[in-house]
């Protein structure tokens, strides 16, 4: 794999995940913890975009 594959490569293991905490959110029957997969899966997936945007030169990194 080259270098230049690696961050296109962690931002699809990050949405792939946000995928998996969605779904298991889904299927939670405790309120909290649905919400706290929901959060979570948000978190991912928002950082995984902005992954994806710096890997393609789009954006710079937020501070």
């Amino acid at each position: 794999m080259s270098g230049s594959d690696e961050p296109a490569d962690l931002a699809r293991q990050m949405r792939e995940k946000a995928q998996q905490l969605a779904e298991a959110a889904g299927r939670a029957t405790d309120p909290e913890e649905r919400q706290r997969l929901e959060k979570k899966s948000r978190t991912i997936r928002d950082r995984s975009e902005q992954q994806s945007a710096m890997a393609a030169g789009d954006i710079y990194p937020e501070k």
